[in-house]
């Protein structure tokens, strides 16, 4: 592994996570609209084991981030697209990073209300959390795709 491959690495942990999150979303809708006990009780533990599989993919997606942030001392990696396609990128990126930032909050806050047993709780954060960390794990891929494969900045000769 090499510095150059973190970022790569870091995309298919995103792609992972929104895998798994939609997984857990899945799951934890089957639940709600099963009657049957036995049922309900497995889409639950498949929503608990999809979600906190999600939360460690993005645990160690953050460690690969801060670890590349450190590695190329904070340099950032520039956009090669113009125009239109540039304005797209740099909304994504702004409204991604400041999301990211709230998902450090929210995710382990609804995970913990669901972790003490207080279900309604997390019921409430939860339609909050999942689609901001929803939007925050796809843009990331995308935010990826945008500087390093589709629109990557020329070197300067």
């Amino acid at each position: 592994m090499t510095v150059q491959t973190i970022p790569a690495i870091n995309a298919a942990l995103n792609a992972v996570a929104t895998l798994l999150i939609t997984g857990g979303f899945f799951f934890v809708t089957r639940a709600r609209s099963t009657a049957d006990a036995t049922a309900k009780a497995a889409h639950v533990r498949a929503h608990r084991a999809c979600m906190l599989s999600a939360g460690v993919v993005s645990a160690v997606f953050l460690v690969g981030y801060v670890t590349h942030k450190i590695l190329v001392r904070g340099v950032h990696t520039p956009f090669g697209g113009g125009g239109a396609i540039a304005l797209v990128y740099y909304v994504m990126l702004v409204t991604h990073i400041i999301l990211a930032v709230s998902i450090a909050y929210l995710v382990p806050r609804t995970f913990a209300f669901a972790l003490q047993g207080n279900i309604e709780r997390h019921r409430q954060w939860a339609r909050w959390t999942f689609p901001i960390w929803y939007y925050v794990s796809v843009t990331g891929v995308l935010v990826y795709f945008f500087l390093y494969q589709w629109w990557p900045a020329q070197p300067r000769a």
